[in-house]
């Protein structure tokens, strides 16, 4: 008798079934029709391998295969002090980026995390205060993006917010046994040039930092 596959048929270890039926039955684009959904891995995240047949601009139908990984949303926020024309940004060690070129893995970017059970506004205000030790008051919604459409399901909310030195109530630093966050004040044009000079490479604090520069707390009249 079979004990089942983890995540199909029984719970994973996250307690999760049925991965293998996303995707199916998504009629939104009438030019795209799911054949077939199959589960790669799905130990923290879920590795899909999906079929579809998909029509072309010419009428003509193919098919096609998709690796997608499917990390969940998230949310990430700009702390920003307008008086001090400062920001708050977290330094941590990203394996993606290291074994993939980065000097040392080490990147500067916005406080950020997984949505998990939360809605976008309240993960925010979770992950913010986890991270840096600040408890936001009143968000700002900028933008909700899709980081790396290509392979990676994940939509980010992004958000902004003012601080100040009264807003912090922890150290920061994650909860997390395995997190090791720095927490970086700087000010705001030292954070531009490092844009600049490729320094600050992740793509959603770039994002950020050029929306308080052009429409947020920074611009020039």
């Amino acid at each position: 008798m079979s004990a089942g596959r983890p995540g199909i048929d029984v719970p994973d270890a996250r307690g999760r079934v049925g991965l293998h039926r996303t995707g199916l039955g998504l009629d939104r684009n009438p030019r795209v029709k799911v054949i077939d959904v199959e589960v790669l891995a799905n130990d923290w995240g879920v590795l899909r391998r999906t079929t579809f047949d998909y029509e072309g601009r010419d009428g003509t139908w193919s098919a096609q295969r998709r690796e997608t990984y499917d990390r969940g949303n998230g949310a990430a926020l700009l702390l920003h002090d307008v008086a001090s024309r400062s920001v708050v940004l977290v330094r941590q060690f990203r394996y993606p980026a290291y074994v993939n070129g980065h000097p040392d893995g080490m990147l500067l970017e916005l406080p950020a995390g997984l949505l998990d059970e939360d809605g976008p506004e309240d993960a925010v205000r979770r992950e913010v205060e986890e991270e840096t030790g600040y408890r936001v008051g009143e968000v700002q919604e900028l933008f909700a993006v899709v980081m790396s459409p290509g392979s990676v399901t994940e939509t980010l909310h992004v958000y902004a917010a003012p601080y100040s030195p009264a807003d912090r109530v922890g150290a920061g630093g994650g909860v997390d046994d395995e997190e090791d966050i720095e927490v970086v004040e700087l000010p705001f044009d030292t954070a531009l040039d490092m844009v600049r000079r490729g320094e600050i490479v992740d793509a959603k604090t770039i994002l950020a930092l050029q929306w308080a520069a052009l429409d947020g707390p920074f611009r020039r009249s």
